[in-house]
């Protein structure tokens, strides 16, 4: 039985067929839908009805989903964001997390699929009761839990609830080598082989953000691990 009050996510898709399939299957997971089919009428909506998440396709007529990301973004919204795309290519991957995507998914694809990446991006963003003064160390970058910061020496480093959560895992083993999918499924909640990929592009931002301080260690054909001095 759907969980009633979950809040209203918008659905910027400019197929109907498919807008209409995930409307479905979010509402029957307790979400308000409001669906629209531009970038323009996206950023109307957003700014007037303040969603708890946001389902955005890129290939979008006009002002394509890539630009209503990266306007939230400049306005400090980080309300979060899963990408649609049809092509599945590095572009739109990098281009998706780069301006702070917390996910996304290539289609064709499964609305089932899409309804619990939905509602894990809204777990792993409201959060849990974290351990008070939980902090978490490797080399010279450190990861505050409670406070949700993260620092490289002694410059702040701005990132995602994706970025972040990524981070906190592999701090919390150091030395520990951690799978893609056993990543995918401690951070994203979800399993999908399909999937995995997410983790590779969210680790390369990481490290991008980090610059010569990241710690994180990539395990060729096993996965990622932070490493001590």
């Amino acid at each position: 039985m759907a969980e009633p009050g979950r809040g209203l996510v918008l659905v910027v898709e400019d197929e109907a067929a498919i807008a209409e399939v995930i409307e479905l299957y979010l509402r029957r997971d307790g979400f308000d839908v409001r669906i629209e089919s531009d970038g323009e009428a996206a950023l109307a909506a957003w700014r007037r009805l303040h969603p708890v998440a946001v389902v955005l396709d890129i290939g979008l007529p006009g002002r394509d989903g890539a630009d209503v990301c990266r306007t939230m973004r400049a306005a400090g919204d980080w309300t979060p964001v899963l990408f649609v795309t049809a092509r599945d290519d590095e572009v739109d991957r990098l281009l998706g997390l780069e301006l702070g995507a917390d996910d996304y998914i290539t289609k064709p694809f499964s609305p089932r699929e899409l309804a619990a990446r939905v509602r894990a991006v809204l777990r792993r963003t409201a959060g849990g009761a974290p351990a008070a003064g939980e902090v978490l160390s490797v080399g010279v970058v450190r990861v505050d839990v409670g406070r949700r910061r993260a620092w490289a020496g002694e410059t702040e480093v701005s990132l995602t609830s994706t970025e972040f959560d990524l981070l906190a895992q592999l701090f919390r083993r150091p030395g520990r080598v951690f799978e893609r999918d056993e990543l995918l499924s401690s951070v994203w909640g979800y399993q999908s082989a399909a999937g995995t990929r997410t983790v590779d592009v969210h680790i390369a931002q990481l490290r991008a953000k980090l610059g010569a301080a990241s710690p994180i260690r990539t395990v060729r054909g096993v996965g990622y691990a932070a490493d001590r001095d």
